[in-house]
This record gives C-alpha cells, sequence and structure tokens, in this order.
C-alpha cells in the first residue's frame, strides 16, 4: 500500500518569506556564494593568479554546488506546499521559475553581443575571443547549452547553471511528490548524499570523470543530484530539523569544517554533506535583525551571478590595455584588479533596481493571468491527507 503525504504540523506548514527572521541567513549565504563565485572567476585576472597563494582558489566550483543546492532548498521551503495541494500546477511552477531567470538572462546576453560588436567595430578584440563565437550565441539564448549537446559553453560562462536548473524546475513538481511521502528526516538527508554518491559513481564510469568536473555542456547531469538534495534538505527541514536550538551549533561546525577541508585536499562527497548541513542549519535560524538589508543582498546575488562576467570582460580587457601601455607597478596592477569587485556588486545593484525588478513586476502582473491550472480533480488527489 502507497505511503500518503502525512498532515502538515504547525512546525511542517512554516514557510521562511524573504526578509523573515528565518531567511537572514540563507539570504546572506546566497550574497556571500555569488561573491566567491565572482572571485574565483576573477582570482586569474590578478598579476599573479590566486590558485598559488591558497587551495581554496581551486575550489570555486563548490561555490556553484552549493548555489545549486541552495536552489532547490529555497524552492522546497517556498513552493512545496503549493505544489501538493495543487495551488500551483506542473507548467504555472515551471513557467513562474524559467520566467524569473530568462528575461534577465537576456538583457545581459544582449549586452554581451552589443559589446563585442562595438569591440570589432573600433578594431579592439575582446578579453578572450575564443569563448564568444557567434555560433553559440542561440543555444546560449535559449539556455539548452547545458542539456547535453555540443553546442558551446561561451558568451556568459555562469548561464549553464540556469540551463541546468531549467530541467531541475520541470522536474521539481513530481520530486517534491515523491519525497513529501518520506517522513525521516536523516533518512531524507542520507538519501540525497546517496543520489550525490551514486551520480558521482556513474560520471566516473562513463564520462571518467567526477560529477563536479564535467563540461558545462553536461551541466543537467551535475545539477540534477545535486538539485535533488537540496529538495530532501527543504523537505527534512519541514520536519523540524535540525532544530532551532542546534542549527546554530551545526552551521557554525558545518561552515568551519567545510572551509578547513580545502587546505587538507579535495574531498567533494564530504564537502556535500557540509554544505547541505549549513544550508539546513542556516534555514532553521531565526535572526531578528538585517532582515532588510539580507533581502537585499539575496535579491543582488542572482544579478551578480549574471552580470559579473560581463563586467569582467569589460574591466580587465581596458586595465590591461592600460597596464600594457603605462607599465605600471604590480601594487598598480593589484589596486585595478580589486577595484573589479566594488564595480561588479555597483552594477549587480543597479541592474537589479533600474532593469530586472521592473522586467519582473510586469512579467508577474502578465504571468498572474495565465490559466496553468490543474483539474480540481487533479489538484484534490494531489493534497496532502
Amino acid at each position: 500500500m502507497p505511503l500518503r503525504p502525512p498532515i502538515p504540523s504547525q512546525a511542517e506548514t512554516a514557510e521562511p518569506q524573504p526578509g523573515s527572521s528565518r531567511r537572514v541567513v540563507l539570504d546572506s549565504l546566497r550574497f556571500l556564494t555569488a561573491g566567491l563565485i565572482v572571485l574565483f572567476h576573477y582570482q586569474s585576472e590578478g598579476p599573479r593568479s590566486l590558485e598559488g597563494f591558497s587551495p581554496l582558489f581551486q575550489r570555486g566550483y563548490l561555490a556553484t554546488d552549493f548555489f545549486l543546492i541552495l536552489s532547490a532548498y529555497v524552492l522546497g521551503r517556498a513552493y512545496g506546499r503549493k505544489v501538493l495541494s495543487g495551488a500551483v500546477s506542473d507548467e504555472r511552477f515551471l513557467a513562474k521559475r524559467v520566467l524569473r531567470v530568462w528575461p534577465a538572462h537576456l538583457i545581459v546576453l544582449a549586452a554581451f553581443a552589443v559589446v563585442v560588436g562595438l569591440s570589432a567595430t573600433v578594431g579592439l578584440t575582446t578579453h578572450d575571443p575564443a569563448q564568444l563565437e557567434w555560433r553559440n550565441l542561440p543555444a546560449q539564448a535559449l539556455l539548452i547549452h547545458a542539456w547535453g549537446l555540443d553546442l558551446g559553453a561561451g558568451w556568459n560562462l555562469p548561464t549553464w547553471s540556469l540551463s541546468a536548473l531549467v530541467v531541475c524546475y520541470a522536474a521539481f513538481p513530481t520530486l517534491w511528490r515523491k519525497l513529501s511521502r518520506v517522513s525521516g528526516a536523516l533518512l531524507l538527508f542520507g538519501g540525497g548524499v546517496a543520489v550525490i554518491w551514486a551520480a558521482n559513481g556513474f560520471s566516473q564510469s562513463l564520462y571518467g570523470r567526477a560529477l563536479y568536473d564535467l563540461p558545462f555542456n553536461l551541466g543537467v547531469l551535475r545539477a540534477l543530484p545535486l538539485f535533488a538534495f537540496g529538495a530532501c534538505i527543504a523537505r527534512a527541514s519541514e520536519l523540524n530539523w535540525p532544530s532551532e536550538r542546534l542549527a546554530p551549533v551545526v552551521a557554525v561546525v558545518a561552515g568551519v569544517m567545510v572551509t578547513g577541508l580545502q587546505f587538507v585536499g579535495r574531498f567533494d562527497l564530504l564537502s556535500m554533506i557540509l554544505l547541505g548541513l549549513l544550508i539546513a542549519a542556516g534555514g532553521a535560524i531565526r535572526v531578528p535583525q538585517g532582515g532588510a538589508v539580507a533581502a537585499l543582498a539575496g535579491r543582488i546575488s542572482f544579478a551578480l551571478y549574471i552580470t559579473h562576467i560581463l563586467v569582467a570582460m569589460i574591466w580587465f580587457r581596458l586595465t590591461h590595455i592600460v597596464i600594457a601601455r603605462l607599465d605600471l607597478s604590480e601594487p598598480t596592477q593589484w589596486a585595478l584588479w580589486a577595484l573589479a569587485f566594488p564595480l561588479a556588486v555597483a552594477t549587480a545593484f543597479a541592474f537589479e533596481r533600474w532593469i530586472d525588478s521592473p522586467i519582473q513586476a510586469v512579467v508577474t502582473h502578465w504571468a498572474d493571468r495565465l490559466t496553468f491550472r490543474r483539474a480540481p480533480q487533479v489538484a484534490r488527489e494531489a493534497a496532502p491527507r
């Protein structure tokens, strides 16, 4: 006899909302993760690569993996009950998520094309011409470049994860219904870890490389198990795990351990476990202060993620020209390199406030008028009993 989803308790139905006390840590972690991704992508542009200073700079992929796990966790907490009750149909959920990322993605990609076109017009080469081949642009625009096809991975490199997340979004409602039938928090967390372990073994046997090292065009194979892990954590969090009393201790221990582990060597599965614990604990911590600031940081994190390569392409091309012509000293070169970070944050802030937010207001208005709804009997069957 199949298990039915249990009746949600009050603890299970609590969903952290943007700006709430439970979202402060998660929003802060989102911004920190985006910042680490920027640092990882910028570290090779200085006078010397930062990889020689610390092994931490060789583990930038962990920040992207954290982003994928966290994405599923946030969706599970925000949409889990709505999917189960039928308040949001599978089609509507997918449409809302794609419309959340696609317009901003297209705008940034268009900016790339304008910069590349203008550079060619005035006789300047871009910073990395091999990354910006026009034949790869259509696949990027359609967000299908991480679906296993050899369609090129240039232009806005981080968007392979957005391409992979589109598939994850399509799978989320079905995945969440399955997870809602499981009532053991440790079983859920352990099951998510097992999925990553199995996927890594599959990747090594089929492609001869670890799951975390797959090329961008196979990004969906990397993202799906990590996304499933995040959904497992979200469901476990609905079961009040970890407790609010233990959450701060778990978060600190997991954060310190995952950071220190990178100095010891590469232990990817253990790093995923610690990152998962950090997310679970972060979502359970209540912070009464700083909600508005953290919410702003969380919103900026998406804009920072999709715009920082464009900033790098322009800024580092200009600085390299200036350095070559003026023969600047190494300290001055480092100063110019460091300026890229506040410039990236300022660009992300402006993009979020004056481009992404207004567009999302229009998109949300029209999306709310769509009629992607389930038939009433299907919604009743999907509702928790």
